[in-house]
């Protein structure tokens, strides 16, 4: 699972999202679930769930915040796999495109997804926040 957004809000913290995110996480030890945000203080705050998951799997659960190029990216995606993938245009906009069973359609967007998270750096790791 790969995440890009400018924050998350508290609403990413609701008890079953951290649940289905554990699950994903114990049933493989290959899955990695990995996010970058642009912006990460707001973290302790409003997704404890999600940090205390993050302590639990830090090696598979990996939060990162954007540097230098990857700070001008403004189109959140989420991909689930090389197959799906949810794309909102702009942050600051509602449009979006869903993209289910299409690996060619995804494609694109997950080489997109790498080029933001080579331009991240770890936000958080095991033991608590850091720059």
């Amino acid at each position: 699972l790969r995440l890009f957004d400018n924050r998350l809000e508290r609403a990413f913290d609701h008890p079953e999202r951290i649940a289905a995110l554990r699950g994903v996480l114990r049933g493989d030890p290959s899955h990695r679930v990995r996010i970058v945000l642009h912006e990460t203080a707001s973290l302790p705050e409003d997704c404890p769930r999600l940090l205390a998951l993050q302590k639990q799997f830090s090696n598979a659960l990996l939060i990162h915040h954007t540097e230098g190029q990857g700070r001008r990216a403004s189109d959140p995606l989420t991909l689930a796999d090389d197959a799906a993938c949810m794309h909102r245009f702009h942050h600051e906009q509602p449009g979006a495109s869903l993209t289910l069973d299409d690996p060619d359609a995804v494609r694109p967007l997950a080489l997109r997804f790498e080029e933001i998270w080579e331009s991240s750096v770890p936000a958080v790791t095991g033991t608590g926040l850091g720059l």
